[in-house]
C-alpha cells in the first residue's frame, strides 16, 4: 500500500492481512446477531404504546392549564393474567378438598346388607338390614374397585349393596362398612 502525504510516500508493509476471510465473517455473523437481538426485542414494553389496536386503547380528555383539550390513548385496565389466576387459584381450592362426593346414580337402589355366605367367584349372599325373614337373600358380586383395592369381604360383614330396579335378587357390593 501507498499512502501519499504532502509530497513524500509512505509505504506500509504487513507480512499478513488483520484477520483471515474466516475470521472476518464470524466477527460480521456476530455483530449481525447482535443487531438482529436489539430490532427483536421489545425495549419499551412496559412503556404504554401507541401501537396498540383500537379495541386495547383507552382514549380520554384531558384539559391542560392553557384551556385546550389533549387526547390521551393509554392501554386497556383489563389483563389476560386476571381470568388465569382466578381459574388457577379454584383449582387450587379444588385440590385441597378432602371430602370426596360419591355421585349419585339415578338407575340404582342403594340399601344396607349383611353377608350371609360366601361362595365361589366373589359372589356372596346378603340379607337386606330391615327386611322382613320371609324375604330370599340377594346374590351379590363384589364392585371393580373393591376388587381393585384387594377389599377382603367375610361373612357377618355390613356392606353397602346397589340393586339393580330390573331384577331385585342380584346386586353389588359397593361398600364394606369397618
Amino acid at each position: 500500500e501507498c499512502v501519499e502525504e504532502v509530497g513524500c510516500s509512505i509505504f506500509i508493509e504487513r507480512s499478513r492481512p488483520l484477520l483471515s476471510y474466516q475470521e472476518t465473517m464470524k466477527v460480521l455473523f456476530v455483530q449481525l446477531c447482535a443487531l438482529l437481538c436489539l430490532f427483536s426485542s421489545n425495549v419499551s414494553g412496559f412503556a404504554p404504546s401507541s401501537r396498540l389496536a383500537p379495541s386495547q386503547r383507552v382514549i380520554g380528555t384531558t384539559s391542560t392549564s392553557s384551556g385546550t383539550e389533549e387526547h390521551s390513548c393509554r392501554p386497556a385496565a383489563t389483563t389476560s393474567l386476571f381470568g388465569k389466576k382466578a381459574a388457577r387459584a379454584a383449582g387450587n381450592e379444588r385440590k385441597n378438598k378432602t371430602v370426596r362426593v360419591k355421585k349419585p346414580k339415578d338407575d340404582v337402589i342403594e340399601v344396607e346388607g349383611t353377608v350371609i355366605e360366601s361362595m365361589p367367584n366373589a359372589m356372596f349372599r346378603c340379607t337386606i338390614d330391615g327386611a322382613p325373614d320371609t324375604q330370599d337373600p340377594v346374590l351379590a358380586t363384589i364392585s371393580g374397585k373393591i376388587r381393585k383395592n384387594f377389599v377382603k369381604i367375610l361373612v357377618g360383614d355390613s356392606v353397602t349393596i346397589e340393586l339393580s330396579p330390573y331384577d331385585l335378587t342380584r346386586g353389588r357390593i359397593t361398600f364394606r362398612k369397618r
